[in-house]
């Protein structure tokens, strides 16, 4: 009897049955890619290499998503393989990951997005802690933001690359969506919101409309004012959805930010000791920081060497130097790898016009 012709319950136990075997089968496959990563590992161990590597994963990802026929749709495969790399990669050695905490951050989502589950978490207290834990070596990688599409740089991530000796080895970014928490059921007795300073600022309209009165308290990120709404009934926050649940919290409103596309971006950093630089893995940016002798025409001459080998510019922000002489730090990305002629010989020409250069990372652009 054809499924067609079987009743809807007897049609739907059999559909499931085939649902179970496939599924038996895909966990004998994993455990076969398990058990080839393991190997993977000891020859790794053998030759002294690192376990991860990200231009190797977007390579891997990115092949899937050329070969994949559906139905499974190809903004799904990053996800799933993420995970399955993660869950192996962790059979050779943990991943210890600093991100800015507690629980229930965007940073924290950022970074199980970014290197899977199955990693060792090391929330932080502070941008500033992110840095110290991962150059210290208490954490392998550290995840940091770096750029909003709403309230542009992150200004303090920016200033600690010049006072670290950290660099990027890849980068995330996340579709940010802000809720209004709280431990009552009702927006009325708020006195203050509480959430990281971004936060607030990316939903300024929505407070000022409907919350004109409560005060904006600024907190060292959203999840802390997420926990402390969840002790305070006078408190809401801003913050995600897994804040609302690692903490309690009724979500009064979703989505109250300003921008309905509101995007940040974020930098993962490790210490070069610890960590090569990625390979080129075809879909590449390299990050710059630079700063040019205050004469007129210096930042001019300072882009010709980009345009004169056709290297294409991504980012360019501007930073104060703190030196009291109106002096500034330009934060550059560009497209490509240094391991292509072209950009190799446009960095080595920028690096002859300015002051001072540093390369802050090479790494896989973001294919989400």
């Amino acid at each position: 009897m054809s499924l067609e012709d079987r009743p809807p319950a007897s049609a739907l136990l059999a559909l499931r049955d085939r649902i179970d075997a496939v599924d038996r089968e895909l966990l004998a496959l994993l455990n076969r890619r398990a058990g080839l990563a393991l190997e993977v590992g000891e020859i790794k161990k053998h030759e002294g290499s690192v376990v991860f590597r990200p231009e190797r994963e977007a390579q891997v990802i990115d092949g899937l998503k050329q070969v994949n026929t559906g139905p499974l749709k190809n903004e799904s495969v990053a996800p799933i393989w993420r995970e399955i790399m993660s869950a192996c990669r962790a059979l050779e050695t943990p991943t210890r990951v600093a991100y800015l905490g507690p629980a229930g951050t965007f940073s924290e989502e950022a970074a199980l997005g970014f290197f899977g589950s199955s990693i060792v978490r090391v929330p932080c207290a502070s941008f500033d802690e992110v840095f110290r834990t991962t150059a210290a070596g208490a954490a392998d990688f550290g995840v940091v933001p770096v750029e909003n599409s709403t309230e542009g740089v992150v200004a303090r991530s920016l200033d600690l690359f010049l006072t670290t000796p950290l660099f990027i080895i890849g980068e995330t970014s996340l579709i940010v969506r802000h809720n209004l928490l709280r431990k009552e059921a009702t927006q009325a007795g708020i006195h203050a919101v509480c959430a990281h300073p971004q936060a607030l600022a990316q939903c300024h309209g929505w407070l000022s409309h409907h919350l004109p009165d409560a005060e904006r308290r600024p907190v060292a990120s959203n999840a802390e004012g997420a926990r402390l709404a969840s002790l305070d009934p006078t408190l809401a926050a801003i913050a995600s959805q897994r804040a609302a649940s690692e903490f309690g919290l009724h979500v009064l409103a979703p989505a109250i930010q300003d921008d309905a596309h509101n995007r940040t971006r974020f930098a993962i950093v490790t210490h070069p000791d610890r960590h090569p630089a990625p390979k080129a893995s075809g879909h590449d940016c390299t990050s710059l920081v630079v700063s040019v002798d205050n004469k007129p025409g210096a930042v001019h001459d300072m882009l010709v060497p980009l345009k004169a080998h056709g290297v294409s510019m991504t980012r360019f922000e501007s930073r104060p130097a703190r030196s009291g002489q109106w002096e500034y730090y330009f934060y550059i990305d560009i497209e490509g790898h240094p391991d292509d002629e072209r950009v190799s010989m446009a960095l080595r020409a920028l690096r002859q016009a300015c002051a001072f250069f540093k390369v802050l990372g090479t790494y896989p652009i973001d294919s989400h």
